[in-house]
């Protein structure tokens, strides 16, 4: 790198770990493009080395619009190694599997009544799909301790949370944390409530001041302000008005276009989990309905519906992946063009912050070493507001969770620790009686699951046929066992 007398970085080297990506990709080339007091490289890497190429002649087209006001090479690596060595940073942004591995994940445990809104964080889903991540995240923790110990690894790839414990598991000194953009959505909520409550004009969302506390998509506010009020009474005196419309908002975040109809909801869940635990919980209803007991707001689809959000199937995620792949190809040939606005996320303003020019304070998955949540385990990954600044991520004190805020909690954090333990053990092939049994223990922990009530016969049966259905993408000792 390079810091010029006005003000700016050059030659910065970026890895981009799922260069290929339909979707991200295209989000932090938009967020490069737009900036002007930073430059270098991204060389991209995917195990889909073609779509990887694809994106190199997409960003370089798009920094060679007169509209861009950034200036970034990009360079298709061949391998990790090639990606990562002398890299300053380091973006992964993967998916663990493919659709059709997912679609078992989502929908395979409905056999026992289990429904899910998401299926890549909590729940089965979540599960399953960590077994498949964790030894992609093995590897590439490996490597950046080998080729580029020194980089900042930015992880946007879910599970978060336990993606983010197995990169420090296995590389302790590693300089990574994970970026969610669900905390934002309800700064921007809070925002619109506020200003329909007082009639006073907010410029911008960042303008709402949280103290975030929880884990990644399971996160609340216990403090949140904005032009010196508190937002409390506010957000109370809405949701007595409001309980039974909830809040429509069917915009984006920086609100340029429509959500599409699977992600509107009118966030009645967290009004409702206001009413119920005293903190404003901060993240899309969808997440959040997965943490909670199955026989609450997924006892079944209807239920779902009745809170106003609904379950993504998908079949939804195959017919959006083919509109990318046709969107990609378009791109490739020059016949559409990426729109240089805003994409709400901060991925960009952070590495600003890492590199000096920019003092930040955001939301960040980190491991709880610094007891920024006292009262929580200190190895669990924990997601709290920290300070951003040269070569610097603190973690910001958040303090305790509340007593039945935290036993919500607890049953993630130690199922963090069981399939960690799991999918570890099994690259090595030690253990597989042990690992299979610490799954099935797992899903029983599970609060989603325990909602239906399963025995222990059918949960262990469900996990079996989930493992067979996701093998593929499993280190080998799994098909033995």
């Amino acid at each position: 790198m390079k810091y010029t007398k006005e003000g700016t970085v050059t030659d910065i080297q970026i890895a981009y770990i799922g260069g290929g990506s339909r979707g991200w990709a295209w989000t932090f080339m938009t967020d490069l493009a737009s900036e002007e007091k930073i430059s270098g490289t991204i060389r991209l890497y995917d195990i889909d080395h073609e779509a990887a190429k694809k994106n190199e002649k997409i960003g370089s087209h798009l920094m060679s619009r007169p509209d861009a006001k950034g200036s970034w090479k990009f360079q298709t690596a061949s391998s990790l190694r090639e990606a990562l060595e002398g890299s300053d940073f380091v973006v992964i942004s993967i998916l663990p599997g493919t659709f059709d591995e997912m679609e078992a994940d989502v929908h395979m445990p409905e056999r026992l009544g289990i429904y899910q809104s998401v299926g890549d964080t909590a729940g089965p889903g979540g599960m399953i799909r960590a077994l498949r991540a964790i030894p992609m995240f093995v590897e590439i923790a490996e490597a950046v301790r080998d080729y580029s110990p020194e980089a900042w690894v930015i992880n946007y790839t879910n599970p978060m949370s336990i993606l983010v414990k197995t990169l420090y598991e296995v590389f302790p000194a590693i300089k990574a944390f994970g970026c969610c953009h669900e905390v934002f959505g309800t700064q921007k909520i809070l925002r619109d409530i506020y200003e329909l409550s007082t009639g006073n004009k907010v410029n911008d969302w960042h303008d709402v001041h949280v103290n975030v506390i929880g884990i990644n998509h399971f996160t609340w506010f216990t403090e949140a302000s904005c032009q010196g009020r508190d937002l409390f009474p506010i957000y109370r005196d809405y949701i007595r008005e409001h309980k039974q419309e909830g809040f429509r908002d069917e915009l984006d975040l920086n609100q340029d276009k429509p959500k599409d109809s699977v992600f509107v909801c009118r966030h009645r869940v967290k009004m409702d989990l206001f009413e119920r635990y005293g903190a404003i919980a901060a993240a899309g209803d969808r997440h959040l309905a997965e943490f909670m007991p199955g026989d609450e707001y997924l006892k079944d689809p209807v239920t779902a519906l009745s809170w106003d959000f609904r379950l993504t199937p998908v079949s939804w995620r195959k017919e959006d992946l083919t509109k990318r792949l046709a969107k990609s190809e378009r791109l490739y040939q020059e016949t559409e063009e990426i729109e240089l606005k805003p994409t709400g996320e901060e991925g960009v303003l952070l590495i600003k912050a890492l590199l000096g020019l920019e003092r930040v304070i955001s939301n960040v998955n980190l491991p709880n070493y610094a007891r920024q949540i006292p009262d929580l385990d200190q190895n669990a990954v924990v997601e709290t507001n920290a300070v951003f600044s040269r070569d610097a991520v603190r973690p910001i004190f958040a303090g305790k969770a509340d007593d039945k805020i935290r036993e919500l909690i607890l049953p993630h954090i130690e199922n963090h620790e069981k399939i960690f333990k799991a999918a570890y053990y099994a690259i090595k092939g030690d253990h597989m009686d042990e690992c299979r049994r610490l799954v099935y223990d797992a899903f029983m922990n599970d609060p989603l699951v325990k909602g239906h009530h399963p025995s222990y016969e059918e949960v262990c049966s469900l996990v079996d046929d989930m493992i067979e259905a996701t093998s593929a993408y499993l280190p080998e000792a799994w098909k033995k066992n």
